[in-house]
Parts: C-alpha cells; sequence; structure tokens
C-alpha cells in the first residue's frame, strides 16, 4: 500500500491495484507539484466542504469518471457540477470494492462558499477510518481534539493516524500528539501546515515529540510518498 501526499490535506492511496484521492486541493496550492489532470484514481473522499479540501474534486472526478463520497449534502453540491456521487453520513461505511471507508466525526466547521459570498451549509465536517489490505488507515479530516479519539483507538487498530497539526483552524502539535497518543497509532503523518502564514509549525519538532512518546512519525514533501 502506497500513501502520496499531495500537500495540504490531500492524500492519495494505492492499494490493491486500485486508488484513491482525500480532499483535492492543488491549483489553490502554489507549493503543489501535482495538477488536478495528472491524477489518476478511482474514487474522490470530502472530509467536509471547505474550499481548501474540495477545490480540485469535481475536474478530479469528471476526468476520471469516478464518484466522490462525502456527506449528502456536500454530495448534492457535487451532484449540481455533474459528478457522480455516493452520499453517506457519520457512522456509515461504504465498500468502494478495493477498500472499506467509514465516516467518522471531526469537530470544525463545513460550509460552501459561493461566489456572490454567501456561505451555504455543507454538511458535517467528518474524517475517514479506510480499511485495505488488512491495513487501518485515519484521516482525521480537520479537527480539533476531541475525546472519542480514545474510542477510535480502542476500535480500531490503527496502522497510520494522519492528523492535521496547523493549529489556528484545526488542532495544533501538541494537541495533535495527544490524539495520536489516544488513538494508539503506529505510525502518524501531520497534515495541514504550512500552506497559509496562520498554520506555520515544525513538523521535524512534531515528529521528534512523536518519537519521544514511542511513535513513529514521518514527514512527506509534496509527492513524496510511504509504504505500508
Amino acid at each position: 500500500m502506497k500513501i502520496i501526499y499531495h500537500g495540504h490535506s490531500c492524500i492519495q492511496m494505492e492499494t490493491n491495484g486500485k486508488s484513491l484521492i482525500i480532499d483535492p486541493f492543488l491549483r489553490g496550492n502554489p507549493a503543489a507539484v501535482t495538477k488536478p489532470e495528472d491524477i489518476q484514481t478511482d474514487m474522490v473522499l470530502l472530509t467536509h466542504a471547505h474550499m481548501d479540501h474540495i477545490l480540485d474534486a469535481a475536474p478530479i472526478a469528471l476526468q476520471n469518471n469516478v464518484p466522490v463520497v462525502s456527506n449528502v449534502e456536500l454530495a448534492t453540491y457535487m451532484e449540481g457540477k455533474g459528478v457522480q456521487t455516493i452520499g453517506m453520513n457519520i457512522g456509515g461505511t461504504v465498500d468502494i470494492g478495493f477498500a472499506k471507508a467509514t465516516m467518522i466525526h471531526a469537530f470544525h466547521s463545513s460550509g460552501i462558499t459561493l461566489e456572490d459570498g454567501n456561505v451555504v451549509y455543507g454538511g458535517m465536517p467528518a474524517g475517514f477510518i479506510i480499511q485495505a489490505e488488512g491495513r487501518t488507515i485515519l484521516h482525521a479530516g480537520d479537527t480539533g481534539l476531541f475525546g472519542d479519539m480514545k474510542m477510535f483507538g480502542e476500535l480500531y487498530d490503527i496502522d497510520l493516524a494522519i492528523l492535521p497539526i496547523g493549529g489556528h483552524f484545526t488542532m495544533g502539535p501538541e494537541h495533535a500528539l495527544i490524539a495520536a497518543k489516544w488513538l494508539g497509532a503506529k505510525q502518524v503523518l501531520p497534515i495541514h501546515y504550512n500552506t497559509f502564514p496562520p498554520i506555520q509549525q515544525d513538523a521535524g519538532a512534531f515528529v521528534q515529540a512523536l518519537g519521544e512518546a514511542g511513535i513513529t512519525g514521518t514527514l512527506l514533501a509534496y509527492g513524496e510518498s510511504l509504504e505500508l
């Protein structure tokens, strides 16, 4: 199984000869090394409706002729762009053939800013637990620290936790370290940092703190990958 980091919160997973991508945000990220038209995937997953998570979802889904998996409100919005969708909600699981994706709750906000400046409700923010090849990957989405992360650690044997560390809009490194411990994650990949000035963080220091806690931390540059 290969995990590719495309920057910000965008992760692509290659497993069982297939691929899924989560929260594609490439055109709006000046540091991105991959263009939306270069992405080949079999599924697009969205954690919530903020533009830095959904900007390239429709173009990627349309060019690959694949569905978007998201909460039902965001799925309805995507359908308006001509995209195939699989609407679901927190606690539900979808079998996408090469993997299973369970939607878990996150503590954040979720809205779509329209061209006229109005904001429409984008459904509940979420994360995903993805199971494939006997591995369990948790993508927390945008979230603060919350106690039910302990429950996720009890329910699942998490091989990799993908956690935001940027602060300001999500939890920062200190709370992400607590989250990693509560989740019982074997390995942690930090995301959602250094894209914009308010979320500048020292990811190397975070990985060092993980190591001191007995947890493997991995830093990936944009376009780099890790193998599980």
